[in-house]
């Protein structure tokens, strides 16, 4: 199964993602945490780090490289959940491109649905316990404004073709997470 897990910072979607990988014994992949790896001395780290340290996203094409890198291993040959990806509209019909050169495409989008100002409370929660520097209240701001002009867009793209299975993200975890288990059919 190839799912796409959609939503703003502070959704959500890597802990839902987490949950779900395990139970689909299939990869966790997440954008945000390979970018945030590559931070480091070398040249590509500083690139990536003058984007995401100011709640910004990163170059399509690096991006893209990443994903394709990663979705060609072979522990991604029976599904994987891409969590922050695709960011823009661009990414998504790169994707589908990617996917559809290999008799493949998205099963489903999965939405996760939150309130702003919850957003906003989880985050500064989160910069205290991970000491994560792209949760600053400025950045918060930032990526939250970066997801609703940039990432909002892909929302309408895979709603178009049926894809949008949307959840209330701001109820507490388990009932997110039986919510997303509903919407997949799987079984109790």
């Amino acid at each position: 199964m190839r799912i796409v897990f959609i939503g703003p910072p502070g959704a959500g979607k890597g802990t839902q993602c987490k949950r779900l990988a395990s139970e689909l014994a299939i990869p966790h992949i997440s954008t945000g945490e390979m970018l945030r790896a590559t931070k480091g001395e070398s040249e590509l780290g500083e690139f990536v780090a003058g984007y995401i340290d100011h709640g910004n996203l990163a170059p399509d094409d690096l991006v893209m490289q990443m994903i394709t890198d990663r979705l060609s291993q072979p522990d991604c040959c029976d599904g994987y959940l891409l969590d922050g990806f695709p960011r823009t509209v661009n990414q998504a019909i790169r994707l589908d491109t990617y996917l559809s050169e290999r008799q493949q495409s998205v099963d489903i989008v999965l939405e996760l649905v939150v309130e702003q100002s919850v957003l906003v409370e989880r985050l500064l929660a989160r910069a205290q316990t991970e000491n994560r520097i792209d949760d600053s209240i400025e950045t918060i701001r930032a990526r939250l404004e970066v997801f609703f002009r940039r990432t909002a867009p892909v929302l309408d793209y895979y709603r178009q073709r049926g894809m949008i299975r949307s959840i209330d993200g701001s109820l507490p975890p388990e009932s997110v997470f039986q919510a997303i288990r509903a919407e997949l059919n799987l079984p109790g």
